[in-house]
């Protein structure tokens, strides 16, 4: 469990990303590049730019191509609106298509094995750390030009999936309703029944499963055994506390799930716009942090092979990195660009403070957990 003290308010999200010892090991040797003197470049193969020749050239067959499926990626989700309609800005020859924008990690997986074979099936992932180790031969090894920038603990060194951006797992409640809860136990009073849930189920969603971490340890527990935190959601099932709903902008609006275990940069995107509900508030508990990032990876049997390493290329440029800030994320070139001096200071600035002490799961741990959560989740909040 790889554990770091709190650094400045703009320096932290740099620390969240230098030191997240996910202590990833190669899983997959490269693909082969195409043969010298090939008339055509191989998109599904390539495993960078140079493959292609140019930048410029990625860029050709990309347009050629014309279409790019992306999957689970809800335009409320750490600004992933403005993300999308960038790209199809820059790019109007390729035609993005949005499929199932609230599925889970482990279900984006499912929507690649049944559309296997068709042009419908996702061209590219964003998944949680547990659902990326445990499906890494889905995956097509590939390597952005800004590749250095990332900091080895936030990548698979082939570059299956790479960590992008990230953040704290916090608590979102509705203060007209709720005082801001100050510890766990709060969440178990009788105030709450009916009222907290959690992102998705934590065996197939990524902020779930982070959900039971931060429970683990809040409850002196540590992420080498999660039931601690298990144990945790088990009582609040038993208090009638726990609320088995989908957690959208909508339900939170409505008051449908008035406290919410989510990421910081999730549960503070519920206040915003005209749909937002303006007396949500976001709190991280005091003590131990769970932080975590969301990986990219680009589907093997890709149907748009070069559209998917564009968008790649594209998520990891400066313009991206500093979208995912300004939609409250810690992006994972922040290291580099603030030494570069291309990292947006004033939203980097405007991060919230982090606790005074975070964990990071590994690999081991993270794999750990999701055979445990396997095992025993089902039952303890059933």
């Amino acid at each position: 469990m790889a554990r770091f003290p709190r650094r400045t308010r703009v320096v932290a999200g740099i620390a969240l990303a230098a030191t997240a010892a996910l202590a990833l090991t190669s899983c997959a040797g490269a693909s082969a590049a195409p043969a010298e003197g090939d008339s055509a470049v191989d998109a599904a193969t390539a495993t960078t730019v140079a493959d292609f020749g140019t930048f410029a050239d990625l860029e050709a067959a990309a347009k050629a191509e014309g279409q790019l499926n992306v999957i689970a990626l809800p335009r409320d989700w750490a600004n992933y609106g403005e993300i999308l309609d960038l790209f199809a800005e820059k790019y109007p020859e390729i035609t993005i298509n949005e499929a199932s924008p609230d599925v889970s990690s482990a279900e984006e997986i499912q929507a690649a094995e049944t559309n296997e074979g068709l042009d419908t099936a996702p061209d590219v992932f964003d998944l949680g750390l547990a659902v990326a180790l445990q499906n890494t031969d889905v995956f097509a090894p590939y390597k952005v030009q800004t590749w250095d920038d990332i900091p080895d603990a936030l990548k698979e060194s082939t570059g299956l999936f790479v960590g992008d951006y990230g953040g704290y797992m916090s608590i979102g409640y509705d203060s007209s309703k709720f005082e801001a809860p100050k510890t766990l136990d709060d969440l178990l009073g009788a105030d709450y029944k009916g009222a907290v849930a959690i992102n998705g189920d934590p065996t197939q969603a990524g902020a779930a499963f982070a959900a039971v971490g931060l429970a683990t340890i809040q409850s002196d527990g540590t992420l080498d055994d999660f039931q601690p935190g298990i144990d945790f959601f088990s009582e609040m099932q038993k208090a009638g506390n726990l609320l088995k709903v989908d957690v959208t902008t909508a339900t939170v609006a409505s008051g449908e799930t008035p406290v919410v275990f989510d990421w910081d940069y999730l549960n503070a995107a519920h206040a915003a716009g005209d749909d937002g509900n303006k007396n949500w508030k976001v709190v991280v508990l005091e003590g131990t942090g769970y932080a975590g990032y969301y990986n990219q990876a680009i589907n093997k049997d890709a149907p748009n092979p070069a559209a998917a390493r564009l968008w790649q290329e594209f998520l990891y440029s400066d313009d991206v990195q500093n979208l995912w800030l300004k939609g409250g994320a810690r992006p994972a070139r922040m290291e580099a660009m603030t030494e570069a001096g291309t990292i947006d200071a004033d939203l980097a600035a405007a991060l919230p403070q982090v606790p005074a002490e975070t964990v990071v799961p590994t690999e081991e741990q993270s794999t750990n957990a999701g055979t445990l959560l396997g095992e025993k989740w089902a039952a303890a909040v059933q």
